[in-house]
C-alpha cells in the first residue's frame, strides 16, 4: 500500500499559478488510480480531478466544472508523483488540497466520490489573495 505526502502550497494572486504534487511511497503506484479532493473552510471536501488507467480505455482524466479549463491533473510513474497544476486561480480555489488513492476500477462517477479512495494524503493549503 502506498503512502501519499503532498507538497506545499501557499499563497498566490488571483490570476497567478501554482503546481501540486503528491508523492506516492512503495513502488506500486502505477497500479493506483488518483484523484485530487479540496476542502474549502466550512465547506465539505469536493472533488477536482483525477486521472485513471484502464486496459480498455488508456488513461482517462476527469475535472469538476469549476476548475475544468484552468487546472491539469498529471502523473509520472517513473516519480511515483501526481502532479495538479492550478492556473487562473481565483480566491473560490482557497483551500486545503488533498491526494487520494484507490486500486479498483473506476468509471465517471465513481471518481468523484470521496468514498472511492481509501488511500489520502495529509493535505496541502493554498490560499488564493484577492
Amino acid at each position: 500500500q502506498v503512502q501519499l505526502v503532498e507538497s506545499r502550497g501557499g499563497l498566490v494572486q488571483a490570476g497567478g499559478s501554482l503546481t501540486l504534487s503528491c508523492a506516492a511511497s512503495g513502488r506500486t503506484f502505477s497500479r493506483y488510480n488518483m484523484g485530487w479532493f479540496r476542502q474549502a473552510p466550512g465547506k465539505e471536501r469536493e472533488f477536482v480531478a483525477a486521472i485513471t488507467t484502464n486496459n480498455w480505455s488508456g488513461i482517462s482524466t476527469y475535472y469538476a466544472d469549476s476548475v475544468r479549463g484552468r487546472f491539469t491533473i498529471s502523473r509520472n510513474n517513473a516519480k511515483s508523483t501526481l502532479y495538479l497544476q492550478m492556473n487562473t486561480l481565483k480566491p473560490d480555489d482557497t483551500a486545503v488540497y488533498s491526494c487520494a488513492a484507490v486500486q479498483a476500477q473506476l468509471d465517471s462517477a465513481s471518481v468523484r466520490q470521496i468514498g472511492t479512495y481509501d488511500i489520502w494524503g495529509q493535505g496541502t493549503q493554498v490560499t488564493v489573495d484577492s
